[in-house]
């Protein structure tokens, strides 16, 4: 098996009783960063903050979407970072004007909020079922405050390292299988293999390389590859159904001064417009049969 450049793979180290799952992009991570300019910390920390979240597609059965999503009141606003079950993913950051996010996440302050969420589809379309756990942010990088979380929720020894710059993105993960899986040694191994990774590693190497390189003596099995891509859910209904919840006169305000009300996508750059002219069928000829989205503030 052959990975993609931008992929996921999920594997075995059966004598060790330790599963796998690496994630490497490249084209999808350009095309996620040519829509805004990010300094150099909150380019690599959203970097870290998309692998992340495919990685966990690999490890929880995601059958809609799952996302990681950072809010503060520092200089780091807001971090998104979603994948869905077929393997798209986007992400954005929002900062303070002028400001690039803290290298060590412990200094975000008592308020920040971290959270992995998982949207599944429901009985009824238009209510997915969602659940959400927080994430504790007393590590200083994403990665180890990942690691604690899944330590502490699943109670099964957890390593996790990610690793992004300008170029591309990279994670891997591994976790003891629950139960007697494996001999007596095998975590101890696995993770003293683990130990001799870099983040520089992570990213310059191709993943059956990697895996062979670290795990050779382990006999790794690889269980899946999936390719990874950039794609966006932004659609006109989607807008306009957000329009239609914020009601028709303040939508005519934001629409006093050009004749239309301009959305761009902060996701993907796509702009919708919306001129007066079609209020009439906006707010009274349909009455928003696609849900509203959850708006990033």
């Amino acid at each position: 098996m052959t990975a993609q450049p931008d992929s996921l793979i999920r594997f075995l180290l059966p004598d060790a009783g330790v599963r796998g799952v690496h994630v490497r992009l490249q084209a999808t991570w350009q095309e996620i960063l040519s829509h805004a300019y990010y300094p150099d910390a909150a380019a690599e920390l959203l970097g870290e903050a998309c692998v992340a979240s495919a990685l966990f597609t690999g490890h929880t059965k995601v059958d809609g979407r799952l996302s990681i999503q950072l809010r503060s009141s520092t200089t780091l606003r807001t971090l998104f970072a979603e994948c869905t079950a077929a393997g798209t993913l986007r992400g954005i950051a929002q900062l303070s004007e002028g400001a690039d996010a803290p290298r060590d996440l412990s200094s975000l302050g008592d308020d920040a909020l971290l959270a992995i969420t998982i949207e599944n589809p429901g009985l009824d379309p238009r209510e997915p079922q969602r659940y959400q756990s927080l994430v504790g942010l007393s590590a200083a990088q994403l990665d180890e405050a990942f690691e604690d979380y899944f330590r502490q929720s699943e109670q099964l020894p957890t390593r996790l390292l990610l690793a992004a710059d300008r170029t591309g993105a990279s994670g891997l993960l591994l976790q003891k299988l629950p139960g007697d899986e494996g001999d007596e040694d095998g975590w101890s191994r696995a993770s003293a293999l683990f130990e001799t990774l870099g983040r520089a590693e992570l990213l310059a190497t191709p993943a059956e390389q990697l895996l062979h390189r670290l795990f050779h003596e382990e006999n790794p099995e690889l269980m899946g590859s999936k390719p990874l891509s950039f794609a966006c859910s932004c659609s006109r209904e989607r807008v306009a159904s957000m329009l239609q919840s914020l009601g028709e006169e303040e939508a005519r305000a934001a629409a006093e001064a050009t004749g239309q009300v301009e959305v761009r996508c902060e996701f993907c750059g796509r702009e919708y417009h919306f001129p007066l002219t079609e209020f009439g069928i906006l707010f009274r000829g349909a009455e928003g049969t696609v849900p509203a989205p959850e708006r990033l503030q």
